[in-house]
């Protein structure tokens, strides 16, 4: 997407994003009534953003104190908002609930006996899920972990310790799962989920629990290899549908966050030098991870365009940012042989995990901005900051 003049030219890197087509990816998203859908504010929680997604209908699955706050701050109700996250003390539950917050996935039998401390002392009765971990014979490298032990809940074994019946101050009515990331595969997550219903529906029994609520979490990826993979969203309801009725729950959530905002954003930078190295193409640009991190965790770069049109051949190109670490490369990723010094480069799908998933400190560059495109006008929503503003 071309700059604007209502964009500053000397910054060295900075984000937009296209609220215009996110709300129409939202509506259709809406238009079913298989599953509730959550956002997960880790996403992308600029304030914006949120508002559009709340304007949608969309609730919100938040995993800090800042997260709350920040939702609450664009008007939307508690009762739209889903406590996640390994790491919940008794005192942040309490807090959730003083704010309002009724619905909580809990993920340690701590957690759960905490939860209940703090309802009996408010007087309230919130709503639980439990997150439960599996195990499948087949492993891959996954971000959640897939079939590794992680610290997201806890194994079947693990929650049969307990009876439901014993937390009278909760009402715990729901399981949650969640292992798998950018799956970019209909059929692949269909025998996923299918895998997931027969130990969670023995589990509950176990429980003594009345499974009426199943979260799967959120998975559902988007193609950054540009590879013309991708999910078939009708796909995936007649899936969930399928699903939805073997487990015989009254409700199925799904929490999304790339899928719901990732293809609204773009990064723009700029090259600030090129150079041949042991017969590589690099280009060093102005920003890197200390903008967009996800690349070196992933191995999964974000695809990428150069603003001007040029009919020169492309030509793959490393792209590094400007750290002091190997670490910072967004890439190896192919550009119009001719790009430059002052080229301005574009990468798309920077809706999700970009701004707030970076490492902006190290080294004391700019913090990036960001701005919206809505009704066809592009506004700042945070400006360019330098690092006089943190250090101290």
């Amino acid at each position: 997407m071309p700059p604007s003049d209502d964009i500053t030219e000397d910054e060295t890197g900075f984000f937009l994003y296209d609220l215009d087509s996110l709300k129409q990816h939202l509506s259709l998203l809406m238009q079913q009534d298989v599953i509730k859908l959550w956002f997960a504010v880790k996403a992308n929680p600029l304030s914006r953003v949120i508002q559009t997604l709340g304007q949608q209908g969309f609730n919100f699955d938040v995993a800090s104190q800042g997260e709350l706050s920040q939702v609450l701050a664009q008007d939307i109700a508690a009762d739209r908002i889903l406590n996640t996250g390994p790491a919940k003390s008794k005192s942040q539950m309490k807090g959730f609930l003083r704010q309002g917050v009724r619905t909580f996935v809990v993920e340690s039998l701590n957690q759960l006996q905490w939860l209940n401390q703090a309802a009996n002392e408010l007087s309230c009765r919130p709503q639980v899920l439990l997150r439960v971990q599996l195990q499948w014979q087949e492993g891959e490298k996954n971000p959640l972990g897939g079939n590794e032990v992680t610290a997201f809940g806890l194994s079947c074994d693990e929650w049969q310790t307990i009876k439901v019946a014993d937390f009278s101050a909760l009402n715990i009515n729901g399981l949650h799962i969640f292992q798998w990331g950018n799956m970019l595969s209909n059929a692949r997550m269909f025998e996923l989920w299918s895998q997931m219903v027969t130990p969670l529906l023995t589990l509950a029994e176990n429980l003594g629990m009345n499974l009426e609520v199943l979260d799967l979490g959120g998975g559902l990826g988007v193609d950054y290899l540009q590879t013309e993979q991708g999910l078939s969203w009708p796909t995936i309801i007649n899936d969930l549908a399928i699903i939805k009725a073997r487990a015989g729950v009254s409700e199925l959530w799904l929490e999304l966050g790339r899928y719901a905002v990732a293809e609204m954003g773009y990064y723009v930078t700029s090259v600030v030098d090129r150079k041949q190295n042991f017969q590589q193409q690099q280009l060093v640009l102005a920003g890197g991870i200390n903008h967009l991190l996800r690349p070196a965790i992933t191995e999964q770069p974000f695809p990428v365009a150069m603003l001007r049109e040029s009919t020169a051949t492309p030509c793959y190109f490393d792209l590094h940012g400007p750290l002091c670490t190997s670490l910072d490369k967004l890439g190896t990723l192919a550009l119009a042989d001719d790009v430059g010094v002052g080229d301005q480069l574009v990468f798309g799908l920077s809706g999700a995990y970009g701004f707030t998933e970076s490492m902006p400190f190290f080294l004391c560059h700019q913090v990036a901005a960001e701005y919206v495109l809505q009704q066809g006008k592009i506004e700042q929503v945070r400006a360019v900051a330098p690092a006089s503003w943190y250090l101290r």
